[in-house]
C-alpha cells in the first residue's frame, strides 16, 4: 500500500477532544478507528490497521503497556507515540516507529501517517527484493552460466532485482532524510526473514 491509497489509522487516546481533533485532521483521506483507553485500543486493533496513534499516558494500560502487547501479540503495525511526555532515555528499548510531542499540528500529523505508511511500502518492497535474491542464487546454483544467459525468465528475474534495488534506493534515501532511520532498520528485519519470502 502507498501513502496515497490512503489507510486505516486507530486513534488512542483518552482525551475526547483530543481524538476528534485527530479525526479531522485524517479523515478526508484515511479510515479512522478511534479507542479512549489501552484496552479499547487492543479490542479495535487487527490486520486492517495500518498506523496507530498511541497516546503515552492513558488510565489503565498505558501506551507503553500497550505497545508491549501490541508486539508481543505479532501485529506488524506502525505506531507513532503521540504524547505530551518529553522523550527521556527509557524510549531507547520501546518499539515505537515514530515519536510526536504534543501539541501537534494538522500537518505534522498527516505528515508522520504518511510517512508510516511509506516506511510500509518500503519493508514490502525489501520483502520482494529477498525474495528475488533468493531464487537467483539457487538458480545460479543449478543452472550453467550459458543456460542463464539464454533463459527468457532469469533474464526477467534479473532486471526485476535491477529495478527494486534502485526503488529501495530511493525508499531509503527519502526515510533516512525523515530521520526515521532507526524505524526503517526494524521494518527491514521484519521483512526480511526467509520465512517471508513467496515460494
Amino acid at each position: 500500500m502507498t501513502a496515497s491509497e490512503g489507510g486505516t489509522v486507530l486513534i488512542v487516546d483518552d482525551d475526547r477532544e483530543v481524538v476528534r481533533t485527530y479525526r479531522r485532521y485524517l479523515d478526508d483521506t484515511y479510515t479512522i478507528r478511534e479507542a479512549y483507553d489501552g484496552e479499547e485500543a487492543l479490542d479495535e486493533l487487527d490486520d486492517d490497521v495500518d498506523v496507530v496513534l498511541l497516546d503515552r499516558l492513558m488510565p489503565g494500560p498505558s501506551g507503553g503497556e500497550v505497545l508491549d502487547r501490541i508486539r508481543d501479540r505479532g501485529y506488524d503495525v506502525r505506531v507513532a507515540m503521540v504524547t505530551a511526555v518529553d522523550p527521556d532515555f527509557d524510549i531507547v528499548d520501546m518499539g515505537f516507529d515514530d515519536y510526536v510531542t504534543k501539541p501537534t499540528t494538522r500537518d505534522e500529523l498527516r505528515r508522520t501517517v504518511e510517512g508510516l505508511l511509506e516506511l510500509d511500502q518500503h519493508a514490502v518492497d525489501v520483502r520482494k527484493y529477498h525474495s528475488l535474491l533468493v531464487k537467483a542464487a539457487a538458480l545460479r546454483e543449478g543452472k550453467s552460466t550459458y543456460e542463464l544467459n539464454e533463459n527468457r525468465a532469469y533474464t526477467d528475474l534479473e532486471s526485476r532485482i535491477s529495478d527494486l534495488e534502485a526503488t529501495l534506493d530511493a525508499e531509503a534515501e527519502q526515510l533516512v532524510d525523515d530521520s526515521r532511520f532507526v524505524a526503517t532498520l526494524r521494518a527491514i528485519d521484519t521483512a526480511a526473514t526467509p520465512e517471508d519470502t513467496d515460494g
